[in-house]
């Protein structure tokens, strides 16, 4: 077939069982592998077979999940990781050790923020953050000579800000390094970056992709584009020997589809060992199966959610990229024509006292540390997943106190903003 829809990648992309073989994808619930010789596991520690011998570094149940996500994506190779922050540390630390320098947008989520600003500094990796809405000018001066790589979000959380990949690619590219992109929010079903000129694709599947707060997990996923070797001085682990694994160069032995990935499985995963369980795998799998259905869905319930909270008098101002008028509502049009996400923040009149309270009355939309998922939840974010940041990287982030972000579940629109309307009699 010459070309597949995404909601039929979503369903079967990935594994074909042939004659005999079980429907549902397998849990491999094993922590290791029997071979009939040691020659022959010899030749998966060398790298010179495919295969599988501790689940530490890889598994078939997690090898047949990552392959959808490469599919809906449009990459060459793909890996699960027991996180999104797993996932987003692996692509940065893959390529990016100390001494390196990363460009970044400041408009990113907090806990990533935090990853990169303090944890990765301590490493000896340097940052320079830069607006989402930065010209040209202001993204090429970031870079200088150990730049490594450019990193974003498609949908920043909480901001909500969209990024413009196109620029940003064409920046990165300009200066001989990837753009990563974190595409947890949209999901392949709303945009696939990779189209739009990103190298290396993240994800927190723990949100929309798995949909029911059933299992933590992360996923990267490799465009297979990028040439290694044709900035070889700045990659040393991807174009010079590693002499872990008997001097063997990924860029040259796996080339430009097969090195970064090969290399996150073979040497980071191997060293930090933040494998996705069989099992989490599993269920991630089942919720892939119903994205191109629940994205639609949440979509209609934030942009409904938006609308009556744009009209109302308790609220100072809201964002979603979908409302005519938002400041990224151009961008979404460009990069998110189907929309991008259930996800709403607005700011309520009265900062955190009045936040409090309005949440404290909500009876269908949870106070949860999540998004993205099948039920409808909510949270202050200066208050909880941003409260390591200071007032200055709050409104750089812009995250004021009294912002809140609701998730919009898959429930009737109508009981949302019912839900909503009510708990503002609270104030």
């Amino acid at each position: 077939m010459a070309s597949i829809t995404m909601d039929t990648r979503c369903v079967q992309a990935g594994y074909r069982p042939t004659n005999g073989e079980p429907r549902q994808v397998p849990i491999f619930q094993s922590t290791t592998f029997k071979y009939d010789s040691s020659a022959e596991m010899g030749k998966l520690f060398d790298l010179e077979a495919s295969g599988y011998f501790y689940t530490r570094l890889q598994n078939p149940t997690n090898d047949i999940v990552a392959a959808k996500i490469r599919n809906l994506e449009g990459g060459s190779m793909a890996m699960l990781t027991s996180s999104g922050q797993a996932a987003n540390f692996f692509a940065m630390f893959n390529i990016c050790e100390a001494g390196g320098h990363m460009v970044v947008s400041s408009s990113i989520y907090g806990g990533t923020f935090n990853l990169i600003a303090v944890t990765m500094a301590k490493m000896g990796i340097e940052t320079t953050f830069v607006s989402p809405d930065c010209t040209e000018d202001e993204l090429n001066a970031a870079f200088k000579e150990n730049t490594k790589l450019v990193f974003g979000e498609t949908i920043a959380n909480p901001a909500l800000s969209v990024l413009d990949i196109d620029k940003f690619a064409k920046a990165a590219h300009a200066h001989g390094v990837p753009l990563i992109i974190d595409n947890t929010f949209p999901t392949p079903v709303n945009c696939r970056p990779i189209e739009w000129g990103a190298d290396i694709v993240t994800h927190s599947t723990t949100k929309y992709m798995d949909g029911h707060g059933a299992a933590v997990g992360g996923a990267i996923v490799d465009a297979g584009r990028f040439d290694w070797m044709a900035h070889a001085d700045k990659f040393p682990g991807l174009t010079t020997p590693d002499d872990s694994y008997h001097g063997i160069v990924y860029a040259e032995k796996f080339g430009k589809e097969g090195a970064f990935i090969t290399k996150a499985t073979a040497q980071l995963m191997r060293d930090f060992g933040c494998i996705q369980s069989p099992q989490n795998a599993f269920l991630l799998n089942l919720g892939l199966e119903s994205l191109h259905v629940r994205m639609p869905k949440h979509v209609e319930n934030g942009q409904a959610v938006a609308e009556f909270l744009k009209n109302h008098e308790k609220v100072e101002y809201v964002t979603y990229p979908g409302l005519p008028g938002d400041k990224y509502h151009d961008l979404a049009k460009k990069y998110l024509p189907n929309g991008g996400c259930g996800v709403v923040s607005f700011c309520i009149k009265g900062g955190r006292p009045a936040a409090e309270k309005f949440m404290g009355a909500l009876q269908i939309c949870a106070i949860e540390t999540h998004v993205a998922d099948a039920r409808s939840c909510c949270l202050n974010p200066a208050t909880s997943t941003h409260r390591q940041l200071t007032d200055e990287q709050l409104e750089a982030a812009g995250i004021p106190a009294g912002l809140i972000r609701i998730s919009c579940g898959l429930e009737g629109k109508e009981d949302l903003i019912n839900d909503i309307s009510q708990a503002f009699e609270a104030i």
